[in-house]
C-alpha cells in the first residue's frame, strides 16, 4: 500500500508515550514523502519496534530505517550500509561493519538536508546491492515479524 498503511504501526507503537510516537510518524513521513516507491518493512520485536524502506522484500536492501527502544524510547534513525555513508560532518553513530545511525530527541534537532543528502547516498547504495532486478517492488508495507 505504502505510506497511507499504518494500521499495524500505530498498533506496535501504542506501547510508546505520545511524543516518541509523534516523532515516529514524522520520521516515517519524512522517509516515505522522500522515497515513495520503496516498500517499508516493520519489524515488531520484544527489544524494539524497528522499521525501514527497501527497494525489495528484504533486509539486505534496506536503505534507511528507525529503530525505537522498548526499555528507553531511545529513537534511532539509521542506515543498513551506514559504514559505506560518506559522512563529512561525522554525526553518524557506530564502530561496527555496517550500521550507523543518528539518535533523534526531537523534529526540530533534526538534521533534515544533511538527512537528505545521507538517504540519496543510501539509496543508490541499496540499488547497487540489488542484483535481480526481478526483486524490485514499489510501495508496498509488509509486516515482517510480529
Amino acid at each position: 500500500m505504502s505510506k497511507e498503511e499504518t494500521k499495524d504501526l500505530v498498533r506496535f507503537l501504542k506501547v510508546f508515550p505520545e511524543d516518541t510516537v509523534n516523532t515516529v510518524l514524522w520520521l516515517r513521513d519524512f522517509v516515505w514523502d522522500l522515497y515513495p516507491n520503496s516498500n517499508e518493512l516493520i519489524y515488531d520485536n520484544y527489544n524494539a519496534l524497528a522499521f525501514g524502506w527497501s527497494l525489495t522484500d528484504r533486509q539486505t536492501h534496506l536503505f534507511c530505517n528507525i529503530a525505537v527502544g522498548r526499555t528507553n524510547n531511545s529513537i534511532q534513525f539509521g542506515f543498513y550500509y551506514g559504514a559505506e555513508l560518506a559522512d563529512p560532518k561525522k554525526i553518524l553513530i557506530g564502530n561496527g561493519n555496517q550500521y550507523r545511525y543518528l539518535v533523534v530527541k526531537n523534529q526540530a534537532e533534526f538534521p533534515r538536508t544533511y538527512m537528505k543528502k545521507l538517504l540519496k547516498e543510501a539509496y543508490s547504495l541499496s540499488r547497487g546491492k540489488v542484483k535481480d532486478a526481478a526483486l524490485l517492488s514499489k510501495g508496498l508495507t509488509i509486516v515482517k515479524s510480529v
